[in-house]
Order: C-alpha cells, then structure tokens, then sequence
C-alpha cells in the first residue's frame, strides 16, 4: 500500500528529475564544441560563419585536412569571387535563422565521432525533414577534436563540405 511519505518521496524527485540541471557535455569533445557553436548561432548574431571566416577560426574549429583542402580552393579563388563555399554551412542556408537546435551523438570512438545537429528556424519550415539535420565527422587530433567534415541536405539532395570543395578545384 502506498503511504502518504512514499507518495511525498517520489513526487518530489520526479519534480527535481525536472528541474535540476542535466548535466551538460564538456567543452572539450565534439558534442560540446558543436553545442557552444549553435548556443552561439541562436542567439542571432550572424549564423556560424565565424567558424570558417578567418584562418585562425578555421584553425580553432577545423582539422588539417579539411583546411589544407580549402586553402587549396582559395588560392585558386579568382580576386572578387567568392570562394568554394557560397553559403553558411554550419546553418544550411544563405540566411541563417536557428530557433533552437539538439546536438546527438551518433558514433563516438577514441579518435573519430559523427555527431548530428537538428535545428528549428523561427521563420520557415524547411521543405524537407532531411534539411534540418547536419552531421559533422570530427577527428581528434594534437590539438584537440576538430570538425573533419560537414554533411547535410537542402530540398533533400545531400551535400558535403569536402565534396563542394573539391568540386570547386575541379574547375
């Protein structure tokens, strides 16, 4: 029989299981790198370009490979033009807008992880379900994890930052 102590007990931890703090992931591995970006990106001030503006953000975030590969593309990059990537990669539009994200982590291995980011817009629903997630492939290296690659989709065709890229040096 439930006595009145046992239903005050778990009444009060299901109300703390709520209301204390999860806890949340470190800011040294992949999860927590991309939940400080997009903690960043929702509070509207330019989408996640400043992840890839300069060539010391590039180093902060990106892995040696992926820049090595996009320093290749911008020293072909014509005077005015504006280089292998013509959009926010890290919002998946022209025009970010991120109401709220979920950062999940999909494979995570000593060296290697694949996490997934699902984000909500303010303004529009995106046409479709797969052009809400974008998947980054980090890699861990002397420095740290660093992001290897980026992969999403806009009006579900899928795309990749080192395909777009080296698309780019083709040309």
């Amino acid at each position: 029989m439930v006595t009145r102590r046992k239903l005050i007990l778990s009444g009060t931890a299901a109300v703390l299981a709520v209301t204390l703090p999860h806890p949340a992931f470190a800011a040294d591995d992949p999860a927590g790198i991309l939940t400080a970006i997009y903690t960043r990106v929702a509070k509207g001030k330019g989408g996640g370009a400043f992840v890839i503006q300069t060539k010391a953000a590039k180093a902060k975030y990106l892995s040696k490979s992926l820049i090595g590969l996009w320093a290749k593309a911008d020293a072909r990059t014509r005077k005015g033009d504006g280089g292998p990537v013509g959009f926010d990669p890290v919002t998946n539009s022209q025009d970010p807008d991120v109401k709220s994200f979920k950062v999940a982590a999909e494979k995570q291995e000593a060296d290697k992880a694949v996490i997934a980011v699902t984000i909500d817009s303010h303004q529009r629903l995106r046409p479709k379900v797969a052009d809400q997630t974008i998947r980054y492939d980090f890699v861990r290296e002397p420095g740290g994890w660093k992001i290897d690659e980026i992969k999403g989709a806009v009006d579900g065709e899928a795309w990749s930052l080192r395909a777009i890229i080296t698309d780019f040096l083709k040309y």
